[in-house]
Formats: structure tokens, sequence, C-alpha cells
């Protein structure tokens, strides 16, 4: 899974998942260099991904990112 591969790669913790409607959720957690690679990554995608959008929000200290980083089920 390219989310997997790059996240694991930056040292992230945290999980990503599809969604029903075609959309994509992830928690990255790891340096702020890190995490900003990260976003500029998705941005661009995977080769055959077609990227239209991004929202990026704060880190909520509730989600637990668990460790290392992990694909979850589709919802």
């Amino acid at each position: 899974n390219w989310t997997v591969d790059n996240a694991r790669e930056l040292g992230l913790k945290g999980w990503v998942r599809n969604r029903r409607d075609g959309s994509v959720e992830a928690v990255f957690s790891g340096s702020p260099d890190a995490v900003q690679e990260m976003e500029q990554r998705c941005r661009r995608g995977p080769r055959d991904a077609v990227v239209t959008g991004l929202e990026v929000f704060p880190g909520d200290d509730d989600v637990d990112p668990g460790t290392g980083f992990q694909r979850k089920p589709t919802v």
C-alpha cells in the first residue's frame, strides 16, 4: 500500500483506510517535518491516483495513533 510504505519510510505512526465513497482517511503522527513531507506526498499521490483534494486538520491529543503505521479496514 502506497500510503503505508511512505509513512513507514518517514518513521510515522498512525493509520490509513479507504472509505466506501472512494476517499481515503489517515492519521499521521511524528516529527513536524515528517508529517509535512507526508502531506506533500499525499497531495501528489501514487502514480495511478487522481488526487482531487486534501484536507488537513491539526492534531488531536484524544486520537491515539497506535504503534507503527497500519492499514485499517474500509469503512
